[in-house]
């Protein structure tokens, strides 16, 4: 690229000599940047003579050069042994539900704050419920949970929540978020990967068997090892990233699919971020380029030689002759020492990668180590992430990166408990997640009375609620909002599994587009299926999940964005998708009722899940009477009206569609979008 230069904003007024100095002092600056950087690059190169490709597998004796581990390395919170704590005694026992409890209690009475009272039950399950299925609550569990009064009826919410086949779909997104899942390649084509929607199929059902995590993790890294060939699908988790299928170098191809794959496992199991070990040791963190070459040994033999324009889905064990090693600088034209696969040595207590069990089958003795007693940190990375999740912060705020610049936990000896208690109940999620939901902590309301002196000292002394000191509201994501507009219009199918599907885009969207690359599904059954059904294109999100910011999938994501645009606010006011939501709900109502009091009351039920104020019930009402009299002078006709769907007759037009608009004003209320 030349050098950057400043054209003259009034040329003509210059000479033609000085246009001349100019372009001549131009080109010898280009001249000398090119020098410079043909130097810092002769300065970069180590003493090591670049090899070639058909050098790749030659012998090379040059020995393996690494800083060893301090104890000061081990002495990062991350890196210590998981310690062993008990629940401590607090002062106000009754409120604690258990050792969850009991944890955050303690720091809240030291720091002489009060928990928040419960959320009231309307609130609670409708929090409850899109945390564990991503769906709203309907009228029947609403009315059936507020009416109930058996002792341990909050519990029974969560058993049948936990037993819905909609956890898996629900958790499963998120984990597909961590996979980096796409049913495409990415990059300039974006070509189809016809099988990739089996993995997305895997992970919710093993979500809802309740696959222990230890099991999960060894599926998706040797599932191809385990006796059942249908069982390789999980391996699917390591080859989800982007892929160039057409690229000439196939040898290049290679190299960066076990590069993506090392720093993918790396980051998710483990929080480490091995990517930057890539090319040199770590800035910061105690992981050498040595161990991420061991590291990615593990896999050498399990992805084989790649063919041009040919996709490669799953992991398959071949024998391999070339030798795995160390790629200096990270390039693939410079084959540096060998290296056999091993273990990080930050995380191993002992040198694990010598064992004959690791020569034979290294992926399986990976997944067997990461969920050993002495790995300090398989376990708090996937507590923290469902904490996360239900929380709405973590007890660590960097959950793929457990390393030494970021901050350390605020409640390690609650992480650490919660962390020696998931592998002693066989690493079982749901019972985390009963620990979690159960929690008194969980269920505090996150309202209060700015002139409670109690309320004003909780955001006083914790104003980012670090400490746990009231509830947390949360805006719901992109598939959950999706999910929410159907299943409250009546909309949803419950229909699971199979290939992606396609809803109708916009035509300047699909515009945009490879001729193909979006196919409206035939059936329109289909349009209304969930979210994490939906057909996902690397290169293209559904309008809906990219401005409520869904990953795009060209790398794992352990933290989305939550990002407030007025694009978000047009789009849900202006879209079909809502609009024809909004249009199903109406005529809902319509068949229950046809008093605009109680049309008002299911409107706030249905999308809120609570009854509306009086001031709130006198505005609505006001609302569809001022938009009726407006329809009525504008003398519209019945095409030209937004009407209700679903119902077989109405005599009043107008106050059809103005009962249309109040369904689109209340999907567009903050309330609605967010969960208390």
């Amino acid at each position: 690229m030349p050098f950057p230069t400043t054209k003259p904003a009034r040329q003509s007024t210059r000479c033609r000599g000085h246009r001349v100095a100019c372009r001549w002092g131009c080109r010898f600056r280009f001249l000398v940047f090119c020098l410079g950087l043909l130097t810092s690059i002769a300065r970069g190169q180590e003493d090591v003579a670049p090899v070639t490709r058909s050098e790749a597998g030659a012998d090379d004796t040059r020995a393996l050069v690494e800083t060893p581990l301090a104890e000061s390395d081990r002495d990062h919170w991350a890196f210590r042994p998981v310690g062993r704590f008990i629940p401590p005694s607090t002062v106000n026992s009754r409120w604690s539900r258990g050792g969850i409890d009991s944890f955050l209690l303690s720091r809240l009475e030291q720091a002489v704050l009060k928990p928040a009272v419960e959320a009231d039950r309307a609130t609670l399950l409708r929090r409850l419920t899109f945390d564990l299925t991503g769906l709203p609550p309907t009228l029947n569990e609403l009315q059936d949970f507020e009416a109930s009064s058996a002792p341990d009826a909050y519990e029974q919410q969560v058993e049948r929540l936990l037993a819905s086949p909609a956890y898996g779909q629900r958790w499963g997104q998120h984990w597909l978020d961590l996979a980096r899942f796409a049913e495409t390649d990415g990059f300039e084509h974006d070509l189809v990967r016809a099988d990739a929607w089996k993995y997305r199929d895997w992970v919710i059902a093993a979500l809802n068997e309740n696959i222990p995590y230890d099991r999960f993790i060894t599926l998706q890294l040797a599932g191809d090892l385990q006796g059942d060939l249908s069982l390789s699908v999980a391996t699917m988790f390591c080859l989800s990233g982007p892929d160039m299928p057409d690229v000439n170098d196939q040898f290049e191809r290679r190299h960066l699919m076990l590069n993506e794959i090392t720093a993918t496992v790396g980051s998710v199991f483990l929080g480490l971020q091995f990517g930057c070990a890539e090319c040199h040791d770590h800035k910061y963190d105690p992981v050498s380029q040595g161990d991420f070459y061991r590291l990615r040994a593990v896999f050498e033999s399990a992805v084989p030689q790649l063919k041009r324009d040919v996709a490669n889905p799953r992991l398959v064990q071949v024998e391999s002759t070339a030798p795995a090693r160390l790629w200096i600088r990270g390039d693939h034209r410079r084959p540096g020492p060998r290296v056999e696969p091993g273990f990080p040595r930050i995380a191993s207590q002992s040198n694990l990668g010598d064992s004959p069990d690791m020569k034979r089958s290294p992926r399986t003795e990976l997944a067997t180590w990461m969920t050993r007693p002495d790995n300090p940190l398989t376990a708090r990375v996937i507590v923290n992430r469902v904490w996360k999740h239900h929380f709405g912060r973590g007890l660590f705020d960097t959950p793929s990166d457990v390393g030494l610049l970021n901050a350390e936990p605020t409640h390690p000896e609650l992480l650490d408990w919660l962390a020696t208690q998931l592998p002693q109940h066989d690493w079982d999620l749901k019972w985390l997640h009963r620990q979690m939901v159960e929690s008194a902590a969980y269920r505090q309301t996150s309202r209060g009375d700015r002139t409670d002196p109690e309320w004003i000292r909780r955001l006083e002394r914790d104003p980012g609620n670090v400490l746990y000191s009231r509830g947390h509201r949360r805006r719901l994501d992109g598939e959950s909002l999706r999910d929410a507009l159907l299943a409250i219009s009546g909309q949803l199918s419950d229909e699971r599994g199979g290939p992606g599907v396609m809803p109708p885009l916009p035509d300047e969207l699909v515009g945009t587009l490879l001729k193909g690359q979006w196919t409206t599904s035939p059936r329109a059954a289909d349009h209304s299926r969930r979210s994490i059904y939906l057909f996902a294109r690397r290169n293209l999100r559904y309008p809906l999940f990219e401005v409520f910011d869904r990953p795009d999938a060209n790398a794992s994501c352990a933290v989305r964005g939550r990002s407030t645009t007025p694009i978000q606010s047009l789009l849900m006011l202006n879209s079909a998708e809502v609009l024809r939501a909004s249009q199903h709900l109406a005529g809902r109502i319509l068949a229950e009722t046809r008093d605009p009091a109680k049309q008002i009351d299911l409107v706030m039920q249905k999308t809120c899940a609570r009854h509306p104020t009086e001031e709130e019930s006198k505005l609505l009402l006001a609302f569809l009477n001022t938009e009726r009299n407006q329809l009525q002078r504008e003398q519209r006709a019945a095409r030209d009206l937004a009407l209700p769907i679903g119902c077989e007759s109405f005599e009043d037009l107008e106050a059809a569609a103005a009962l249309v608009e109040a369904c689109l004003a209340a999907f567009n209320s903050s309330e609605m979008v967010y969960v208390d």
